[in-house]
């Protein structure tokens, strides 16, 4: 297949998609929220997130001064609120309010969290790490809290509107829809195998629907119903 060099600078979209944190703070009575796509796990002892901001935005003042935030995680029913929260900034108005959304404390920190979204994460900040033209905010997780249709040791990703958002990049948005278990084998000498017994029982069962289905319908009756 051919392949076509981008601008370094791509690196961060092809990293994406992830999902979408709407970075929440307080400070001296005021609250902010924003988005953030660029977010990671850090460390498991102590259980450590990182969220990249550029030092310009009004949410890194915030977190500097408050020493915490706090990650939303939205989900689609919150696909115009988190566009929202990136189009202007915190330092000329009240977002949260803007927004119309209904916020409820955090059990941690002072930060507000937003309800209607999937999961929460509550950081106390530990460290600030230029990167670049860009800082590394490191948290410390002291709170995590997630909706049970959601989440359960893994997203489950069972129904569209409890799948997070992810951020393909501009005003584009996607979710993550289908959970697979990843099953393999490996031959004698230890080498993965092509099709595993699962996967392959998996495509001789759709194959024989395939077969019936056009033996029953014919071509064009495949052709839409596939389409249907």
């Amino acid at each position: 297949m051919p392949r076509r060099l981008y601008d370094p600078a791509d690196a961060r979209r092809l990293l994406n998609p992830g999902p979408v944190s709407i970075v929440t703070t307080s400070w001296r009575g005021e609250a902010n929220a924003a988005p953030a796509a660029w977010t990671a796990p850090l460390s498991m002892g102590p259980p450590m997130v990182g969220v990249v901001l550029h030092p310009g935005r009004h949410t890194a003042d915030m977190i500097r001064f408050s020493e915490e935030f706090a990650l939303n995680i939205p989900g689609p029913e919150l696909l115009r609120e988190t566009a929202f929260f990136g189009s202007r900034t915190g330092a000329d108005e009240n977002k949260i309010e803007g927004s119309r959304l209904e916020t409820f404390a955090a059990l941690r920190v002072d930060a507000p969290l937003l309800d209607g979204c999937l999961a929460w994460i509550e950081c106390g900040l530990r460290d600030v790490i230029p990167t670049g033209d860009h800082v590394l905010f490191a948290g410390e997780v002291v709170s995590v809290q997630a909706l049970e249709e959601a989440y359960a040791e893994r997203w489950l990703l069972e129904e569209r509107v409890f799948s997070p958002l992810t951020f393909l990049g501009g005003s584009w948005y996607a979710q993550a829809l289908d959970a697979r278990e990843a099953a393999f084998a490996v031959d004698a000498q230890g080498g993965l195998l092509g099709e595993s017994a699962a996967e392959r029982e998996e495509r001789e069962e759709g194959e024989a629907r395939a077969a019936d289905l056009r033996e029953r319908e014919g071509d064009e009756g495949l052709a839409e119903l596939s389409e249907g």
